[in-house]
């Protein structure tokens, strides 16, 4: 063999490997099933968003039928330099802390001790659930008249206590009324979310840390707690959800008073829209509103997803 013929590069002997079969995506009888619905939900959700987008950047006019007007970036200018909007969302972020805060810390503890009992534990979660039961107006009504100056229980109690103002009149006292009536209303969601997750920590897990000495407090600490995380941040995410979007009982009582003390943004976006008609700019306060709601919602998922994948 010569030495061109042995430098020479071989073909490769046999046929040559076939190549992978590319994968097509083909509609299943499933999916057409629910192509319709999908496409109906989808024209549902996103009709309004464009048109809500548009709005922003216009101004609307309602006399002789809507008509919108390109007015640019004025809207959005508007929002991002208004103290009072600011002031808003400075008093929905208070809120929405102090009532998560609180709803989560007393839905916990409530959801403990009520795991702890042998018997009578339905008659009184039958109790404890009835405030999630009652239409958030209705709370704000039963509050309202519960703080009266004149004949409200609670007013008689704080008046003994040295408090002779008006609850609802004292921007302080208001603020913290309309957010006590909130947790009142759905601490018990949580306590109900958290003794689901309670019953599902394995009882082996919970002997065997009694067997070890642990006592109550590095049970709920160490085992108990680490193991309803994800759960204990879904009862999280559906109350934020519903924390940024509190309307009703603010509405009734207050109203955004006493010196916008408990306008938060879901008022100042139903003034704008619906006191002073206009429409542009409270599409702008709408958009930042979602924008917060889902900034939240990944936020949640998030803690979820990491909590999954840590070994």
């Amino acid at each position: 063999m010569s030495t061109a013929e042995a430098t020479r590069p071989r073909k490769p002997s046999g046929d040559p490997p076939p190549s992978a079969p590319r994968r097509t995506l083909r509609p299943t009888f499933n999916g057409l099933l629910l192509a319709p619905g999908i496409a109906l939900l989808g024209m549902l959700s996103l009709f309004p968003l464009l048109t809500l987008i548009a709005m922003s950047f216009s101004r609307v006019h309602l006399l002789g039928g809507i008509r919108l007007e390109w007015a640019g970036l004025d809207n959005w200018t508007r929002a991002l330099t208004d103290p009072d909007l600011w002031q808003s969302w400075g008093l929905t972020l208070v809120y929405f802390t102090v009532t998560l805060g609180l709803e989560m810390a007393l839905g916990l503890t409530i959801a403990v001790l009520l795991s702890k009992l042998k018997r009578g534990q339905g008659p009184l979660m039958v109790v404890i659930l009835l405030p999630m039961f009652v239409a958030p107006a209705i709370v704000g009504l039963l509050g309202r008249y519960l703080v009266d100056p004149t004949f409200g229980l609670y007013a008689r109690f704080l008046q003994q206590l040295g408090f002779t103002e008006d609850v609802l009149g004292n921007p302080v006292s208001a603020f913290v009324a309309v957010t006590l009536m909130d947790v009142w209303e759905w601490t018990p969601l949580i306590v109900l979310i958290s003794l689901a997750g309670l019953s599902s920590v394995n009882p082996s897990i919970l002997e065997a840390a009694s067997l070890d000495g642990a006592n109550q407090w590095r049970t709920l600490r160490h085992i108990v707690l680490p193991s309803i995380t994800n759960i204990l941040l879904v009862a999280l995410l559906i109350r934020s959800m519903d924390a940024v979007r509190y309307f009703d009982i603010i509405t009734v009582t207050t109203n955004g008073g006493p010196a916008d003390a408990t306008k938060i943004i879901p008022l100042r976006l139903y003034e704008a829209g619906f006191r002073f008609f206009d429409l542009g700019y409270a599409a702008v306060i709408g958009l930042m509103m979602l924008a917060l709601t889902i900034l939240i919602a990944r936020l949640f998922v998030r803690l979820m997803t990491r909590k999954e994948h840590r070994p």
